[in-house]
């Protein structure tokens, strides 16, 4: 496990699993394991409140009266536009960063099926329409990641130990 300074003492763990959803503050360390599933981190740098998503998926034909269901990029997206608002905040003061959507499956027409670079593409596109600046990505390749979240730094830490042909972008400014 890669060290990790300047940790509180008193540190709140939370595991995500696929098409969970964690939105909070203090000394929270949100944590998830990601194949070609991605997670989308949103901080906001003044008020140290943040959160992750875990989705599977981009979209789905959603029934009228169903719950935001955080598998599928969209409405996980929506879940964080909630608590941004309930934050009394807008989306443009957050900072993200975009993690996973690895090659994990073989098939299809040309061998390989995308999911991993169209959930990759799609949390780009929700970013974008909320001009919610992109930070950091650490995607595409093949390989799980190990993502750990501080909420009280905005430090994001990733463990990537047998991945290779990862795209990694920093200061990126989306």
């Amino acid at each position: 496990m890669i060290a990790k300074p300047h940790a509180p003492d008193n540190v709140k763990t939370v595991v995500l699993g696929a098409g969970d959803f964690h939105f909070g503050s203090g000394h929270t360390r949100i944590s998830t394991l990601l194949g070609s599933c991605v997670s989308i981190t949103l901080w906001h740098p003044r008020k140290h409140i943040g959160g992750m998503c875990h989705y599977m998926m981009t979209e789905r034909n959603r029934p009228p009266d169903a719950a935001p269901d955080g598998r599928y990029a969209s409405e996980a997206f929506e879940l964080f536009l909630q608590h941004v608002e309930k934050a009394g905040t807008r989306p443009s003061e957050y900072q993200a960063k975009l993690f996973g959507g690895a090659n994990m499956f073989s098939g299809g027409k040309s061998g390989a099926m995308e999911i991993g670079s169209r959930n990759i593409e799609y949390g780009r596109k929700l970013l974008n329409s909320r001009n919610i600046a992109l930070m950091a990505e650490h995607v595409a390749g093949s390989g799980r990641r190990k993502l750990h979240f501080d909420i009280w730094s905005g430090d994001v830490w990733l463990s990537f130990p047998e991945g290779e042909g990862a795209e990694i972008r920093n200061g990126y400014g989306g």
